[in-house]
């Protein structure tokens, strides 16, 4: 699954650790879901979603099975 976090992120001038700390995760957390490494839980997509004001699909691009 691709993302475009890192893309609304920076829209924001917004750094990693801010996020995490608003989304109550770790950093390392939100580095591992911008580089594709992580999927979220569909809590945390929704409350990444909900901090862009954006939904989870136009934030999380689902492409099939991998």
């Amino acid at each position: 699954m691709k993302n475009k976090v890192e893309e609304f992120r920076k829209q924001r001038n917004e750094k990693q650790e801010k996020l995490a700390n608003i989304v109550g995760v770790s950093r390392q957390t939100i580095i591992s879901i911008e580089k594709g490494k992580y999927n979220p839980s569909i809590l945390l997509a929704f409350k990444i979603a909900n901090h862009f004001n954006r939904s989870i699909e136009e934030i999380f691009i689902y492409e099939g099975e991998e």
